[in-house]
């Protein structure tokens, strides 16, 4: 193809695109932000649902494990990659895969393992496991800072991902859980927030904030939407009222 005719097929796909353009429009001064007002924890149960996922109302610990034993199943699980967090201590993770024959693998005992062990080990967990710094309640997401023992790869990497969320870690909208990152505790975990005389300061925040609406989902040029292809493609969420 000459530079001519391949400039002119530029010139006619950018033209036909001109008609999906996003037109804006200025939004009318009384219009303001309206946010979450009602029972949080109902409401991120909802939109966790609306998006793709399964949610799992629960009002202990004794119903975190019921729905947990439900959810190891359906995923078939052998194999499990976690976070190492208070959470996921206080309901007994540990000892509840460890009852049930499945093999948990988590930051403590990877982080020794030659790196090619550590990715296949990795590669064959059926199932991920983690909390969550904190939840979004308008829109079902979940926002997770990466740090040693809560790596994104475990929301990531296995075909099936469960998130345990707690009430005390759902915020009403994305700017309160922006304002989680200058706390000193976040999710029963230390944020990394440091102050000094002159006020807060991001030293320490963490290298990544990774934010988790639904199953991975991506479209192709033909706009047909997969589940699964760069992520987990079933998405559980145990929310501890």
């Amino acid at each position: 193809m000459s530079r001519d005719a391949f400039l002119a097929r530029v010139r006619q796909a950018a033209e036909m695109g001109r008609a999906y353009r996003v037109h804006l429009h200025d939004v009318p001064e009384n219009i303001g932000y309206v946010g979450v007002e009602d029972d949080l924890a109902l409401r991120f149960a909802a939109e966790v649902d609306e998006v793709g996922g399964q949610s799992y109302l629960v009002h202990d610990i004794e119903g975190v494990q019921a729905a947990l034993n439900r959810l190891v199943e359906e995923a078939g699980a052998k194999g499990a990659l976690t976070w190492q967090h208070e959470l996921l201590d206080r309901i007994g993770l540990a000892d509840f895969l460890k009852a049930r024959g499945i093999a948990r693998h988590d930051y403590a005992s990877l982080v020794s393992l030659p790196h090619d062990q550590q990715r296949q080990i990795m590669l064959g967990c059926d199932i991920g496991i983690t909390s969550c710094d904190c939840a979004i309640a308008e829109t079902g997401t979940l926002m997770m800072c990466s740090r040693p023992g809560q790596e994104r790869v475990g929301s990531l990497l296995p075909p099936y991902y469960v998130t345990i969320v707690e009430r005390q870690q759902i915020v009403a909208d994305l700017f309160d859980g922006f304002a989680q990152l200058q706390m000193p505790d976040v999710g029963g975990q230390r944020s990394g927030r440091v102050t000094n005389d002159q006020g807060p300061t991001t030293n320490d925040l963490p290298s990544n904030v990774t934010f988790i609406t639904g199953p991975s989902k991506t479209g192709d040029i033909e706009l047909q939407l997969t589940t699964g292809v760069h992520g987990p493609g079933r998405w559980r969420v145990i929310v501890i009222r």
